[in-house]
């Protein structure tokens, strides 16, 4: 008689009787271990390697990336990731690490008992392995929520990519659920114009207020991508919240990768025109990210920054990211409440779904 191989990866011994409990894995891009080169390029390797990011012929691709960018770009990546790093490690890993956390928090004060971890497209804490751990504790229902407000095939695609391959080798999977989206959430845009209206009230207001956004290849947009209307819209809401004219704003697009078109108009030459066309002041928002990271501090505080000044520009503030900001946070655990709804997320929901569990297995067990 053949043998029958599991295809399934081994998974924790499961029991009759074990309480459902639910959880929320929020989701981020990811970061490199450290700001060595060759911490860099291992995450890189990862990153660029993902079809969803890099959406041209597969092998003519991973020649280009091995051959050439993995030999050249992980140093200079390494020197701007070094530029700021801080005492605890990357700061989008501690920012992501301390909101799963808040959430958790705010989730309990409202009497939900749900366990928040987080985890990262690439790189450590990844999703897989969070998935394991959360089925190891018994866990019966996932929320998956990006730390993405707008959606992109580049990244909150390739979230849902990573939660179904680790669902290929588990024969149990929890029940699942992914939030798409929150461009236009009320709260987010509140916490987002807070965030503004803060800095404003330390530093005045400026000439012109740039929000700019990661960006990605225009061809993404033909495909249908609604990552650049979403964008747009998140823009909008937020002038409008904040009282901004069409004159007063710009919205643009940064992190270009490669000589493809990518959306415009890009960050760096706007800012550099801005200056040159007699704009004093600048501040710049980046609404696409919900932590600060290299994209954000190197790319618009230091690079960003720099070119407006040399290019003839007087004054140049970053607004920091909505990292641990309390509407944030508030924001956030309203957007994972709605989408939690219907699964039973109270501590006595869990009690009676134990109970129940265990008289069924006991009148199973009577039937044998």
């Amino acid at each position: 008689m053949p043998l029958v191989t599991s295809a399934f990866a081994k998974e924790p011994p499961f029991s009759h009787g074990q309480p459902a409990r639910t959880a929320v894995l929020y989701c981020n891009l990811g970061t490199p271990d450290s700001a060595s080169t060759t911490d860099v390029r291992h995450f890189l390797a990862e990153f660029l390697g993902d079809p969803r990011v890099v959406e041209i012929p597969r092998l003519l691709w991973l020649l280009i990336l091995h051959g050439i960018i993995l030999r050249l770009r992980p140093a200079k990546s390494a020197a701007k990731y070094a530029s700021i790093w801080t005492q605890d490690g990357s700061p989008l890993k501690v920012w992501t690490d301390k909101q799963a956390k808040l959430l958790q928090g705010w989730l309990a004060q409202r009497g939900h008992d749900v366990q928040v971890r987080y985890a990262m497209r690439y790189g450590s804490t990844s999703i897989a392995s969070q998935l394991d751990a959360l089925k190891a504790a018994g866990t019966t229902r996932v929320l998956i929520v990006p730390a993405y407000p707008q959606y992109s095939a580049t990244t909150t695609a390739s979230l849902w990519d990573a939660v179904y391959q680790w669902a290929g080798r588990v024969r149990a999977i929890p029940e699942l659920r992914f939030v798409n989206h929150y461009h236009d959430d009320a709260g987010y845009i509140a916490a987002l114009a807070g965030r503004v209206h803060q800095a404003w009230r330390h530093n005045g207001r400026p000439d012109m207020l740039v929000m700019s956004f990661h960006g990605v290849p225009q061809r993404t947009l033909q495909l249908g991508d609604p990552y650049h209307c979403e964008c747009f819209k998140t823009a909008r809401l937020l002038a409008e919240r904040l009282g901004l004219t069409r004159e007063q704003y710009q919205v643009t697009f940064q992190s270009r990768l490669g000589r493809a078109k990518w959306l415009e108009p890009y960050t760096e030459p706007t800012l550099i025109a801005m200056a040159k066309a007699g704009v004093k002041r600048v501040d710049v928002v980046c609404p696409a990210f919900t932590s600060d990271c290299l994209e954000t501090l190197e790319e618009i505080d230091q690079e960003g920054r720099a070119a407006f000044l040399q290019a003839g520009g007087q004054e140049f503030h970053y607004i920091p990211c909505l990292n641990d900001d309390p509407a944030w946070i508030t924001a956030l655990a309203d957007i994972t409440q709605q989408h939690l709804q219907g699964w039973p997320t109270q501590a006595g929901d869990h009690m009676a779904e134990l109970t129940a569990c265990r008289d069924r297995a006991l009148a199973l067990g009577a039937t044998k």
